[in-house]
């Protein structure tokens, strides 16, 4: 197995040991934090030997493991919002597209410092091929900054939007939902124990009643929750999350969610099995933002008072821990304080991030004219007639995190370092407006990690079925 690892393990071999059995053990933690990790993790990602790189990918979680960081499902939380026995904060869920290490010890960083308990690392299916992040790479680097920063404890990772393209559901229903159950495999391999399926793309408001124009995404949504129990590892539910209303589309109503739960809960059959922990609304975002002419983003007015009585109704009358918003990056800062008043369970985050990236004053001027040339050769198609040139590159930047991975990755550490300190910034006013500073404590009373066996990539048992690291149990 050493010898799989190749140049990081020889580099840092006084940080940690790798026995060719599987056994690891961290020698020097500071060592580990402060000089390994980054290695490591950077192999991780542009390792161009298969086995090597998975090799690298497989000390990570290991090393996590034995750091007491734990991949985890939010189920017994959110059942606990939904019983009532916990209230009075909104679980932010946080979708980096770019620069994923920086970003990601950024908010390590500022749950230390607000002690922040729930914090979800999600990645939506288009995401994961634009930004060029599989489930597993985005896993072990989130892993990786964990360490890097010191947390222990678990770490929610999640499927957003785990999307039925409706274009291709009407020509190939069942191949549609099979890609869809494939990558939920992939993901839940990787420790995503946190999934939102949407099916919201299939609703037909030409139907007559609301439940038939709810029955594509009830079903379908029953489906995918069936599977994924299919999927769990022992001692393991994953949260699941429906979606009843597309973002950008018509404000949701309690009258749809009703009939969304009741068709889903029918589809969902007698036999015990545990259903959607959370439902996505809409209620007057969209995702990204309203990009004006001039290349900012408009001032959104977000209907909290169907926020509330949506969240109110999921809890009171299904146990769910209340409705999900999507597309809120981009709100006002006065906005985020309502999101706990109103009972929100959670809350999406992504656009606001990737321009406080791009449009960072220490972003290389350079490379930001380089990826927007990239823009105009391969999204020249996306261009919308009496778009300006401003509303364009808003729009098609995200592709560029993908294709600029490296250079991105390989920015001076200055750089990466301000942006860094800058995002930490965010961050901690986000947990502070959402009420999650000080809730580790209700994460330690309600989440128990389950350490999950792994095996190492050549598929050699270790001791106890799975990784073996230097002590029983996880955690310091």
């Amino acid at each position: 197995m050493s010898a799989l690892l190749g140049a990081p393990f020889e580099s840092y071999g006084d940080a940690f040991s790798v026995s060719d059995a599987g056994l690891v053990r961290i020698l020097d933690r500071v060592k580990l934090r402060e000089r390994a990790i980054d290695g490591l993790v950077t192999a991780a990602v542009f390792e161009a030997d298969p086995a090597r790189r998975n090799a690298v990918r497989w000390a990570i979680r290991a090393l996590a493991r034995e750091s007491g960081i734990v991949p985890a499902s939010i189920q017994s939380l959110y059942e606990a919002m939904g019983r009532g026995e916990v209230s009075g904060f909104t679980v932010p869920a946080v979708n980096i597209r770019g620069l994923t290490y920086d970003c990601t010890r950024a908010i390590f960083r500022a749950m230390g410092a607000g002690r922040v308990g729930p914090v979800l690392f999600e990645i939506a299916k288009s995401e994961i091929g634009y930004t060029e992040q599989r489930p597993d790479e985005y896993a072990v680097v989130i892993l990786a900054a964990a360490i890097r920063e010191g947390y222990a404890g678990p770490v929610f990772l999640q499927g957003d939007h785990f999307q039925i393209n409706a274009k291709k559901f009407g020509a190939d229903p069942a191949g549609e939902v099979s890609a869809l159950k494939a990558l939920a495999r992939e993901a839940v391999e990787a420790g995503f124990y946190n999934i939102d399926i949407d099916a919201s793309t299939v609703v037909d408001l030409s139907k007559g009643t609301i439940e038939d124009q709810q029955f594509n995404n009830s079903h379908i949504t029953a489906e995918m929750t069936k599977f994924i129990r299919g999927l769990e590892p022992k001692g393991v539910t994953v949260s699941v999350g429906g979606e009843i209303g597309e973002v950008g589309g018509k404000n949701s109503t309690v009258e749809e969610l009703s009939a969304f739960m009741d068709v889903y809960r029918r589809e969902l059959g007698s036999g015990g099995i545990k259903g959607i922990s959370k439902i996505s609304v809409q209620t007057g975002t969209s995702h990204g933002g309203v990009v004006l002419p001039d290349g900012t983003v408009a001032k959104v007015k977000l209907d909290f008072g169907t926020l509330e009585s949506l969240s109110k109704a999921a809890r009171e009358k299904y146990g769910l821990s209340g409705a999900v918003q999507h597309g809120a990056s981009t709100l006002p800062d006065e906005a985020f304080g309502r999101f706990p008043e109103t009972g929100t369970s959670e809350v999406h985050l992504a656009t606001g991030f990737q321009n406080m990236i791009y449009e960072h004053p220490r972003f290389p001027a350079a490379l930001k004219d380089k990826a927007y040339d990239w823009c105009r050769t391969n999204c020249a198609g996306e261009r919308k007639q009496g778009e300006t040139e401003e509303q364009f590159f808003y729009k098609a930047r995200k592709k560029t995190f993908g294709p600029f991975k490296k250079e991105m990755w390989d920015l001076p550490g200055e750089i990466r370092d301000a942006i860094g300190a800058d995002l930490e910034a965010k961050f901690r006013f986000l947990f502070d407006k959402l009420r999650v500073v000080g809730t580790r404590d209700v994460v330690g009373r309600t989440v128990k990690p389950v350490a999950v066996p792994f095996s190492p990539p050549s598929g050699q048992a270790t001791k106890g079925g799975g990784v073996a690291i230097g002590r029983d149990e996880p955690g310091e």
